[in-house]
């Protein structure tokens, strides 16, 4: 499971791997979210979309999130810090949960 993952080695969670988590256990609808100064229209970046939101149902911390991004944030942020790419992330890195809002819910548990 992704969560445990995350409390023993989250240096070694693959982006893929929580979004294929994701799409198994919840129901997906694309929704317009903001993270900072990023305005996310519906169907626009679908993948930060999820990892938020799974992070906010969740309650994870700022830190328990970004670590959900894999090596886009390990590598391709942290690696790159004055870099344009993956505004979502850098965004979060500076805003927090203070800065993310959604439109109305974008993921929903499958009851089994």
């Amino acid at each position: 499971m992704i969560l445990e993952h995350l409390n023993q080695s989250p240096e070694t969670i693959d982006f893929q791997e929580v979004i294929l988590y994701i799409d198994k256990n919840y129901k997906f609808t694309p929704t317009k979210f903001v993270n900072g100064n990023t305005i996310n229209q519906a169907n626009q970046n679908n993948g930060s979309c999820k990892v938020f939101s799974f992070a906010k149902l969740n309650n994870l911390s700022k830190d328990e999130t970004l670590a959900l991004f894999g090596d886009f944030y390990r590598t391709d942020v942290l690696q790159n810090p004055t870099g344009d790419d993956h505004q979502n992330i850098r965004n979060f890195i500076e805003f927090g949960w203070k800065g993310i809002s959604f439109e109305g819910e974008a993921l929903k548990l499958i009851e089994s």
